[in-house]
């Protein structure tokens, strides 16, 4: 079928609240409503969305229908709709669907006024608040597409690819044409559709116009994380023709090997991500997609989590490309509540035909590697809950029998709720008292903040813990564990067959984890808390300081959870680094330094192991208290100021030796040095000189119309060393582009990302510039003292 853009030419309106939002505005797809709403401390989201308000909302597009469309089959698809869409067409109402996470596929057929205009109307509820514990963003914010083809046309949704075995490898093709036909698959190399296929086979589908091929690939190239080799197809159903991509990998999961891709034991190094794209909001753009996978690769990250619903399409087409794993979740609660209007009100009766359209997108992404049927469900420790497990595994398991079925339990929060902490209810969600008690996963994520990781993980290791989760663990193929790596050594004495995976963790227990998975193929893998930092959630994971955020600064200046190991803006961390080194992605060793000039930190988390940064440029702090980290994996390291050598430890279990020296501008060198004491690498740090300037540094060369340009601004010296002590409000303008977001990574952040100035957050800012029509995009920058600009050419084809 032809996939045509339906993006652009859209109007939309807010149907409540309507004195503040007079009017219709023009957009193009994808559109998230939410981003541009005020933010206030009155927000029943509060901070769970970052303080946004929610209303609801019309989209409405009108289309004009060729009169010789009325012989083909025509479909419409919208990738995503948070929340409750009611899609209408010429006023009649055609579809309705709760999940805001879940895409869809509409015929349209006979629903049409041929030769005519045509209008679709897509009313999205989202006034209703709270209904996430994230943030949510709202309206059509994934991409929606117009599908034609001919009346045997096999839609999107109707070729199904599986892996028969490897060696030697077959490949066996489920195709449901709509009509009885000719059916001709052909399979070629590579992304490029250059009309090269090397293999061609021909059948005839039965009565109902299905057919199963299967395929030998002789020298057939697998499919892996280090080696994501994609073929592509092309499947001509009569005059219909459909191509795509796909992958040739076999997945195994045993007691004995573990997790293995190919016969090759994976050991799944994750990270958890939301799924809004940062300044973006909720925004799904294939670029933006592409480089958040791409920047979490180049962490050490093989696999990804998408925490707590399905991720886009999109996602899935950089995974397949980049070679990233991917546990698919399905969602945050099941039938108890953790806010008042959230997907418990449906799940029962929804999560069938939820699991199904999962299934459907992800089957032929060999990134795919598990299903997840929840997050922190405290149900799990219940009769009910524990049955509702077994169902959905089984239902799983029905509709796709190559990848396993998992769950994140939080394996403390279990005990807890089943002694009546922190369980929902409308009564105590609606208290509005200064004692107001937290529910839910807002509860358990207080407690961390005051007692901290350890007491977490040490309240996993009750007795208690290991009753109420023992039984729903059977019910799945591999035991989701959300805080529980001190279980580990215990449990896989005591449950010999089971598979465990760390589908939540804490950044500092990346290198203990990794040392026992090695050792132990039961242990599966981990997904880090978090990633990439997220919107909502507000500074569950931030480490902030007076300068960037006010004590007295009201709540609903604080914008995002600040737990990414990757911050708001795709800048890697020191904890990114920490994760470069214990995942053998790259040997280090690496420096990073907290930031030197601050002091009374006051949002400590136990989702942040440290805020040092890769700098050493704090001019005016000399003689201050330096707090230093080296990470590496060698057995010591020292320390060198300008030449001198100031300190020197052996390293102990973890990856990281803290140091505490006095500041001082010049060269800070850090020296590691093996088992047998000899040197084995090295790395330094320089301060910034005195002059600052103010770069801006594009993240591509080129740009085609409509992708996206990340442009990153850093204050700097002469020489282009970052100067972190910089704190400045930036202006820009852009001439070839359109600015769609523009903002800092500080997670107490009052102005948002939708303004043309920004505040620098230690000496940086990005700006997101999408490109049209024109040969050129300038952007320019001004503080008020220092002024840049940058001509990026825009390429078309």
């Amino acid at each position: 079928m032809k996939k045509i853009d339906f993006n652009a030419d859209w109007e939309y309106e807010v149907l409540t609240n309507r004195a503040e939002h007079p009017g219709r505005e023009k957009i193009t797809l994808p559109h998230d409503a939410m981003l541009h709403e005020k933010r206030t401390e009155n927000s029943p989201g509060a901070q769970n969305t970052g303080y946004f308000e929610g209303n609801d909302y019309l989209y409405c597009k009108s289309f004009w229908v060729p009169e010789n469309w009325r012989e083909k089959h025509i479909l419409i698809e919208f990738e995503g709709i948070y929340r409750n869409a009611d899609i209408r067409l010429n006023g009649e109402q055609i579809y309705c669907r709760p999940n805001g996470y879940m895409q869809f596929l509409l015929s349209l057929d006979d629903r049409l006024q041929y030769g005519k205009e045509n209008t679709i109307e897509v009313y999205v509820k989202n006034s209703d608040q709270p209904n996430s514990r994230w943030y949510s963003g709202a309206g059509i914010y994934r991409p929606a597409w117009l599908y034609v083809g001919e009346k045997s046309a096999v839609e999107p949704e109707n070729i199904r690819i599986t892996t028969v075995k490897t060696s030697p490898a077959f490949v066996k093709f489920e195709i449901y044409a709509q009509a009885p036909c000719r059916i001709t698959l052909e399979i070629g190399h590579g992304l490029q559709d250059d009309e090269v296929y090397f293999i061609t086979e021909s059948k005839d589908s039965d009565e109902c116009g299905n057919v199963a091929l299967l395929i030998k690939v002789e020298n057939a190239r697998l499919w892996s994380a280090e080696n994501p080799y994609l073929y592509r197809y092309r499947i001509t159903a009569g005059a219909d023709v459909s191509t795509g991509t796909f992958g040739i990998r076999e997945l195994s999961w045993d007691a004995e090997k573990g997790f293995c891709i190919n016969g090759v034991r994976t050991i799944l190094k994750g990270a958890c991500i939301h799924h809004d794209n940062g300044l973006l909001g909720a925004c799904c753009y294939p670029d933006a997609e592409e480089r958040k996978v791409r920047l979490l690769k180049e962490t050490g990250y093989n696999a990804i989590r998408s925490a707590h619903n399905p991720c886009s399409k999109a996602l899935l087409d950089a995974c397949d490309r980049l070679g990233m794993l991917v546990l698919d979740e399905y969602t945050d609660m099941w039938y108890i509540h953790k806010t008042r209007y959230d997907y418990a009100l449906y799940m029962e009766n929804q999560w069938e035909k939820d699991l199904l359209d999962m299934v459907n997108k992800d089957y032929n992404h060999p990134c795919v590697v598990m299903y997840s049927t929840g997050n922190e469900v405290a149900e799990t420790a219940q009769e009910k809950g524990i049955e509702l497990t077994k169902d959905m595994t089984a239902y799983l398991h029905r509709l796709d029998r190559t990848r396993p079925v998992t769950c994140g339990v939080n394996i403390f929060f279990n005990l807890l709720s089943s002694m009546g902490f922190g369980v929902y209810s409308d009564k105590k969600a609606e208290d509005t008292s200064p004692k107001k008690k937290a529910v839910g996963s807002e509860f358990y994520n207080r407690l961390a903040g005051m007692v901290g990781d350890t007491f977490m993980k040490m309240g996993a290791c009750l007795h208690g813990c290991d009753v109420k989760t023992r039984d729903a663990y059977e019910n799945m193929d591999i035991a989701g564990y959300n805080y529980g790596i001190l279980r580990y050594r215990h449990d896989l004495k005591k449950y010999p067959k089971r598979l465990i995976l760390g589908t939540e963790t804490f950044c500092r227990d990346a290198a203990k984890f990794y040392e026992i998975a090695e050792k132990h193929p039961r242990i599966l893998g981990d997904f880090v808390w978090a990633g990439m930092d997220y919107i909502g959630e507000t500074g569950v994971g931030a480490w902030e300081y007076e300068d960037y955020a006010p004590k007295n600064a009201p709540k609903s200046h604080w914008l995002t959870a600040g737990s990414g190991r990757i911050d708001i803006t795709g800048k890697p961390l020191g904890e990114a680094l920490y994760t470069k080194v214990v995942y053998e992605q790259e040997k280090g060793p690496f420096l990073a330094v907290r930031p030197v000039y601050q002091t009374g930190k006051h949002s400590p988390s136990a989702w942040k192991m440290t805020d040092a940064m890769e700098s050493w440029s704090f001019r005016g702090c000399e003689g201050k208290r330096a707090e230093v980290e080296v990470y590496t994996r060698e057995s010591a390291a020292a320390l060198f100021l300008n030449g001198r050598k100031i300190a020197e430890k052996k390293r102990k279990k973890n990856c990281r030796i803290r140091f505490t020296v006095p500041y001082e501008n010049g060269c800070l060198k850090a020296i590691v040095y093996n088992e047998t004491g000899e040197e084995a690498g090295c790395c330094e740090l320089i301060t910034a000189g005195a002059t600052t300037c103010l770069l801006m540094i594009p993240e591509k060369s080129t740009v085609r119309p409509g992708e996206l340009l990340y442009v990153r601004l850093r204050y700097t010296d002469e020489k282009g060393i970052l100067k972190p002590m910089e704190h400045h409000r930036m202006q820009i303008s852009v001439t070839g582009g359109k600015l769609l977001g523009f903002g800092n990574a500080c997670p107490c952040n009052p102005e948002g990302y939708l303004n043309s100035y920004a505040d620098s957050y230690y000496g940086e800012a990005l700006a997101i510039i999408q490109a049209q029509q024109a040969d050129t995009i300038v952007a320019r920058a001004n503080d008020g003292s220092l002024e840049q600009e940058i001509q990026v050419p825009v390429i078309s084809g």
